[in-house]
């Protein structure tokens, strides 16, 4: 069967029940994309499935046929991707690293469908859980990619922002997390 992830059609050898993520980790080494619960609840395996966020360990491939599969590795060829990995990176929203490219990629769509996002919206959004507890620097680097907008919309931007201690805390594993994130294990290492 033919898939069409990050812009590139794949041929792909699988049964059609066989849940995405083993076919973009597996079949097609996009590490990226996490594997977690396995049931759906946690995320770490988001992708977006035509710009909707999709639990791909729940996901048969057979229901990615004819669809835009994005993964982390080309979240920053949207623009608004790419402001979200900016700012994840100014807000140094990573710990472990191991949900966030599925946060990255829920929080992306998110901005794209709501440019400026309550609190409210994002909590009901942002179901992707965080073993750290980087909730608070999700919501900072969601509040920058939204700007101004999203004081009118409602957020309190002084009550989510890291502390200088969470950010120095947070400064060595930013990079290696979104190196790891974009499957450059070289860059990682450097960081």
């Amino acid at each position: 069967m033919k898939i069409e992830i990050n812009g590139t059609d794949h041929e792909i050898d699988a049964e059609g029940d066989t849940p995405l993520l083993w076919v973009i980790r597996d079949n097609l080494g996009l590490t990226g994309t996490k594997y977690g619960c396995g049931i759906a609840q946690c995320g770490a395996c988001s992708v977006l499935i035509d710009g909707v966020v999709a639990r791909s360990c729940v996901t048969p491939v057979d229901q990615a046929i004819g669809r835009k599969i994005t993964t982390i590795e080309a979240i920053e060829a949207d623009a608004v991707g790419q402001r979200v990995v900016a700012a994840w990176v100014k807000h140094q929203v990573p710990q472990c690293g191991y949900c966030q490219s599925g946060q990255v990629v829920a929080a992306t769509a998110l901005l794209k469908e709501v440019a400026a996002p309550t609190d409210d919206q994002v909590d009901a959004t942002m179901t992707n859980l965080c073993r750290c507890g980087t909730y608070n620097a999700i919501r900072a680097a969601i509040r920058e990619v939204a700007g101004p907008r999203a004081a009118e919309a409602g957020a309190a931007p002084d009550a989510m922002l890291p502390t200088g201690m969470a950010i120095a805390t947070l400064a060595t594993g930013v990079g290696v997390a979104i190196a790891l994130a974009r499957g450059d294990v070289e860059e990682a290492e450097k960081a």
